[in-house]
């Protein structure tokens, strides 16, 4: 398979595997997120139709990567997706480390 086959397919696969299509990120501070991953959505969530908001604390590192994650409220079968999706981003860098709270909505496309 030639190498622009195999982009078009692996776009097709992420595309058939469901993304968020809405993500509402909502920190506790003034600090900015420049990066986003976004999660992707579970198969059992697709296959149920599941639908929902999951709310992370992110504990980010002055370089702005994140060191942590904690899931404090969400339905569970997106709650994995959410934080493997936030363990990527990348946040505007500062003097310290600080802690985000991060709500990501979660609809299917």
């Amino acid at each position: 398979m030639g190498k622009t086959a195999l982009i078009a397919f692996a776009l097709l696969s992420a595309t058939s595997l469901g993304t968020v299509s809405n993500i509402d990120a909502q920190s506790t501070s003034e600090r900015k997120v420049t990066e986003r991953i976004a999660p992707i959505y579970p198969a059992l969530a697709r296959r149920t139709h599941a639908r929902g908001v999951v709310k992370l604390e992110v504990l980010v590192r002055a370089n702005g990567s994140i060191k942590s994650t904690k899931v404090l409220g969400g339905n569970p079968v997106l709650a994995e997706a959410a934080a493997d999706a936030v363990n990527k981003w990348k946040f505007e860098t500062t003097q310290g480390e600080t802690t985000e709270v991060v709500v990501l909505s979660f609809e299917p496309q």
